[in-house]
Protein backbone atom coordinates (compact mmCIF):
# COMPACT_ATOMS: atom_id res chain seq x y z
CA UNK A 1 0.00 0.00 0.00
CA UNK A 2 2.77 2.33 0.99
CA UNK A 3 4.30 1.71 -2.40
CA UNK A 4 1.17 2.40 -4.09
CA UNK A 5 0.73 5.94 -2.27
CA UNK A 6 4.17 6.68 -3.27
CA UNK A 7 4.28 6.16 -6.96
CA UNK A 8 1.03 7.78 -7.25
CA UNK A 9 2.14 10.87 -5.41
CA UNK A 10 5.13 10.50 -8.07
CA UNK A 11 2.74 10.30 -10.65
CA UNK A 12 0.69 13.64 -9.90
CA UNK A 13 3.75 15.52 -8.92
CA UNK A 14 4.72 14.59 -12.51
CA UNK A 15 1.54 15.77 -14.03
CA UNK A 16 1.03 18.76 -12.13
CA UNK A 17 5.07 20.09 -13.23
CA UNK A 18 3.94 18.76 -16.50
CA UNK A 19 1.16 21.47 -16.54
CA UNK A 20 3.37 24.03 -14.75
CA UNK A 21 5.70 23.37 -17.84
CA UNK A 22 2.40 23.94 -20.46
CA UNK A 23 2.16 27.15 -19.09
CA UNK A 24 5.67 28.68 -18.33
CA UNK A 25 7.08 26.89 -21.55
CA UNK A 26 3.59 28.53 -23.80
CA UNK A 27 3.95 32.06 -21.63
CA UNK A 28 8.02 32.11 -22.55
CA UNK A 29 6.79 31.88 -26.30
CA UNK A 30 4.21 34.58 -26.71
CA UNK A 31 7.03 37.16 -27.46
CA UNK A 32 9.00 35.33 -29.78
CA UNK A 33 5.65 34.72 -31.96
CA UNK A 34 4.25 37.96 -31.61
CA UNK A 35 7.52 38.86 -33.52
CA UNK A 36 7.22 35.96 -36.15
CA UNK A 37 3.75 37.18 -36.95
CA UNK A 38 5.02 40.70 -37.50
CA UNK A 39 7.36 39.13 -39.75
CA UNK A 40 5.35 36.99 -41.46
CA UNK A 41 2.71 39.63 -42.51
CA UNK A 42 5.75 42.54 -43.03
CA UNK A 43 7.76 40.14 -45.54
CA UNK A 44 4.44 39.04 -47.93
CA UNK A 45 5.23 41.15 -50.45
CA UNK A 46 9.17 40.14 -50.67
CA UNK A 47 10.54 37.42 -52.68
CA UNK A 48 10.83 34.11 -51.97
CA UNK A 49 14.87 34.30 -51.12
CA UNK A 50 14.26 37.23 -49.08
CA UNK A 51 11.56 36.26 -47.16
CA UNK A 52 12.86 32.97 -46.29
CA UNK A 53 15.93 34.39 -45.05
CA UNK A 54 13.80 37.11 -42.95
CA UNK A 55 11.71 34.29 -41.64
CA UNK A 56 14.67 31.87 -40.89
CA UNK A 57 16.30 34.54 -38.81
CA UNK A 58 13.30 35.42 -37.02
CA UNK A 59 12.68 32.27 -36.31
CA UNK A 60 16.52 31.12 -34.57
CA UNK A 61 15.80 35.22 -32.75
CA UNK A 62 12.44 33.35 -31.63
CA UNK A 63 14.34 31.17 -29.65
CA UNK A 64 16.84 33.70 -27.52
CA UNK A 65 13.92 35.31 -26.62
CA UNK A 66 12.04 32.02 -25.20
CA UNK A 67 14.98 31.56 -23.21
CA UNK A 68 15.07 35.01 -21.89
CA UNK A 69 11.89 35.37 -21.15
CA UNK A 70 11.88 32.02 -19.52
CA UNK A 71 14.51 33.34 -16.95
CA UNK A 72 12.66 36.38 -16.27
CA UNK A 73 9.59 34.14 -15.35
CA UNK A 74 11.07 31.80 -13.27
CA UNK A 75 12.82 34.00 -11.63
CA UNK A 76 10.02 36.66 -10.88
CA UNK A 77 7.67 33.66 -9.70
CA UNK A 78 10.48 32.56 -7.49
CA UNK A 79 10.72 35.49 -6.25
CA UNK A 80 7.12 37.19 -6.31
CA UNK A 81 5.96 33.97 -3.31
CA UNK A 82 9.29 34.12 -1.81
CA UNK A 83 9.92 29.85 -2.42
CA UNK A 84 13.38 29.56 -1.04
CA UNK A 85 15.05 26.22 1.09
CA UNK A 86 15.90 26.58 4.71
CA UNK A 87 18.92 24.08 6.06
CA UNK A 88 17.74 21.22 7.75
CA UNK A 89 16.64 17.11 7.75
CA UNK A 90 13.34 16.61 6.20
CA UNK A 91 11.11 13.61 5.65
CA UNK A 92 11.12 12.71 1.39
CA UNK A 93 7.21 13.41 1.72
CA UNK A 94 7.53 16.41 3.58
CA UNK A 95 5.85 20.25 2.31
CA UNK A 96 10.02 20.95 2.63
CA UNK A 97 10.93 18.12 0.47
CA UNK A 98 7.83 19.33 -1.93
CA UNK A 99 8.96 23.04 -2.17
CA UNK A 100 12.51 21.41 -2.82
CA UNK A 101 11.27 19.46 -5.76
CA UNK A 102 9.25 21.94 -7.30
CA UNK A 103 12.12 24.61 -7.19
CA UNK A 104 14.61 22.10 -8.40
CA UNK A 105 11.74 21.46 -11.28
CA UNK A 106 11.39 25.07 -12.14
CA UNK A 107 15.47 25.31 -12.68
CA UNK A 108 15.42 22.13 -15.03
CA UNK A 109 13.09 24.16 -17.33
CA UNK A 110 16.16 26.47 -17.77
CA UNK A 111 18.73 23.99 -17.51
CA UNK A 112 17.49 21.19 -20.33
CA UNK A 113 16.32 24.21 -23.14
CA UNK A 114 18.25 27.37 -23.01
CA UNK A 115 21.23 27.78 -20.15
CA UNK A 116 24.63 26.87 -22.06
CA UNK A 117 23.51 30.03 -24.07
CA UNK A 118 23.79 32.63 -21.31
CA UNK A 119 26.97 31.06 -18.84
CA UNK A 120 29.42 33.50 -19.00
CA UNK A 121 27.37 36.27 -19.19
CA UNK A 122 25.57 38.90 -17.19
CA UNK A 123 22.48 36.75 -17.67
CA UNK A 124 23.44 33.91 -15.30
CA UNK A 125 23.90 35.73 -12.69
CA UNK A 126 20.82 37.53 -13.27
CA UNK A 127 19.07 33.95 -12.87
CA UNK A 128 20.72 32.71 -10.16
CA UNK A 129 20.27 35.54 -8.16
CA UNK A 130 16.69 35.48 -8.69
CA UNK A 131 16.65 31.86 -7.79
CA UNK A 132 17.50 32.88 -4.06
CA UNK A 133 21.84 32.73 -4.83
CA UNK A 134 23.61 35.39 -2.88
CA UNK A 135 26.73 36.76 -5.41
CA UNK A 136 28.93 39.24 -4.83
CA UNK A 137 30.56 41.14 -7.72
CA UNK A 138 32.25 39.47 -10.90
CA UNK A 139 31.44 36.10 -10.02
CA UNK A 140 31.63 33.43 -13.58
CA UNK A 141 29.61 30.46 -14.13
CA UNK A 142 30.69 28.01 -16.10
CA UNK A 143 28.65 25.37 -15.32
CA UNK A 144 24.67 24.67 -15.37
CA UNK A 145 25.07 22.14 -12.59
CA UNK A 146 24.73 24.26 -10.03
CA UNK A 147 21.81 23.49 -7.91
CA UNK A 148 19.57 24.90 -4.98
CA UNK A 149 20.74 28.33 -5.30
CA UNK A 150 18.94 29.49 -2.15
CA UNK A 151 21.13 27.77 -0.43
CA UNK A 152 24.22 29.42 -2.29
CA UNK A 153 26.86 32.32 -1.90
CA UNK A 154 29.34 33.24 -3.76
CA UNK A 155 31.81 35.95 -2.83
CA UNK A 156 33.40 38.21 -5.20
CA UNK A 157 35.27 37.28 -8.21
CA UNK A 158 35.05 33.73 -7.77
CA UNK A 159 34.77 31.11 -10.75
CA UNK A 160 32.71 27.95 -11.33
CA UNK A 161 34.51 26.07 -13.97
CA UNK A 162 33.13 23.85 -16.54
CA UNK A 163 30.54 21.47 -15.84
CA UNK A 164 31.36 21.79 -12.26
CA UNK A 165 28.82 20.33 -9.91
CA UNK A 166 27.00 22.44 -6.79
CA UNK A 167 24.47 20.85 -4.65
CA UNK A 168 23.15 21.92 -1.51
CA UNK A 169 20.75 18.48 -1.01
CA UNK A 170 21.60 15.07 -0.29
CA UNK A 171 19.11 11.95 0.53
CA UNK A 172 20.51 9.31 3.13
CA UNK A 173 18.59 6.92 4.73
CA UNK A 174 15.37 8.46 3.33
CA UNK A 175 15.89 12.04 4.59
CA UNK A 176 16.34 15.16 2.32
CA UNK A 177 19.06 17.03 3.78
CA UNK A 178 19.50 20.36 2.83
CA UNK A 179 22.94 22.39 3.49
CA UNK A 180 24.33 25.88 2.66
CA UNK A 181 27.34 25.94 0.32
CA UNK A 182 29.64 28.84 1.02
CA UNK A 183 32.02 29.67 -1.63
CA UNK A 184 34.51 33.24 -0.71
CA UNK A 185 36.23 36.02 -2.61
CA UNK A 186 38.57 34.76 -5.69
CA UNK A 187 37.46 31.03 -5.18
CA UNK A 188 38.25 28.75 -8.30
CA UNK A 189 35.94 25.82 -8.35
CA UNK A 190 38.08 23.54 -11.13
CA UNK A 191 36.29 22.07 -13.98
CA UNK A 192 33.78 19.08 -13.29
CA UNK A 193 34.19 19.31 -9.31
CA UNK A 194 31.31 17.94 -7.02
CA UNK A 195 30.84 20.42 -4.37
CA UNK A 196 28.59 18.72 -1.70
CA UNK A 197 26.06 19.63 0.53
CA UNK A 198 27.53 22.07 3.49
CA UNK A 199 30.81 22.85 2.34
CA UNK A 200 32.31 25.63 3.40
CA UNK A 201 35.16 27.24 1.26
CA UNK A 202 37.84 30.55 1.95
CA UNK A 203 38.94 33.41 0.31
CA UNK A 204 41.37 32.04 -2.50
CA UNK A 205 41.16 28.55 -1.98
CA UNK A 206 41.11 26.61 -5.58
CA UNK A 207 39.69 23.21 -5.86
CA UNK A 208 41.45 21.41 -8.63
CA UNK A 209 39.52 19.85 -11.64
CA UNK A 210 38.03 16.57 -10.80
CA UNK A 211 37.68 16.87 -7.41
CA UNK A 212 35.07 16.06 -5.14
CA UNK A 213 34.44 17.78 -1.46
CA UNK A 214 32.51 15.80 0.88
CA UNK A 215 29.72 16.92 2.42
CA UNK A 216 30.45 19.73 5.78
CA UNK A 217 34.36 19.70 4.27
CA UNK A 218 35.59 22.97 4.92
CA UNK A 219 38.53 24.45 3.34
CA UNK A 220 41.00 27.22 4.33
CA UNK A 221 41.73 30.46 2.88
CA UNK A 222 44.15 30.31 -0.08
CA UNK A 223 43.95 26.68 0.67
CA UNK A 224 44.19 23.44 -2.44
CA UNK A 225 42.50 20.72 -2.27
CA UNK A 226 42.69 18.00 -4.75
CA UNK A 227 41.62 14.44 -5.49
CA UNK A 228 38.44 12.40 -5.00
CA UNK A 229 37.74 12.32 -2.53
CA UNK A 230 39.79 15.69 -1.64
CA UNK A 231 42.19 16.41 0.20
CA UNK A 232 44.18 19.43 1.53
CA UNK A 233 47.14 20.00 -0.60
CA UNK A 234 48.69 22.19 1.92
CA UNK A 235 47.95 19.61 4.61
CA UNK A 236 49.49 16.68 2.41
CA UNK A 237 52.34 18.81 2.15
CA UNK A 238 53.01 19.25 5.99
CA UNK A 239 52.34 15.60 6.56
CA UNK A 240 54.74 14.64 3.85
CA UNK A 241 57.45 17.09 5.42
CA UNK A 242 56.57 16.10 9.14
CA UNK A 243 57.43 12.45 8.23
CA UNK A 244 60.70 12.56 6.14
CA UNK A 245 62.05 14.84 9.61
CA UNK A 246 60.90 11.84 11.53
CA UNK A 247 62.60 9.90 9.24
CA UNK A 248 65.79 12.20 9.71
CA UNK A 249 65.90 11.95 13.20
CA UNK A 250 65.38 8.28 13.68
CA UNK A 251 68.43 7.69 11.10
CA UNK A 252 70.54 9.91 13.26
Amino acid sequence: MKSFLITLVQLLFAVFMYSMGCVFFGAAMVPGLALLMKVWNATLSYGTMPRLFCLGMTLAATYFLFGLTLVALVGTFRTVFRLRLTEGEFPMFSVQAIQWAFLSSLYCMISYTFIDFILLTPFANLLFRMLGAKLGKNVQFNSKNVFDASLLEIGDNSVIGGGAIINGHIVERGKLKLRKVIIGKNVTIGSHSTIMPGCTIGDRAIIAASTTLQKDTKVEPRDVWVGMPAESLREKIRNEKASENEKGVSNE
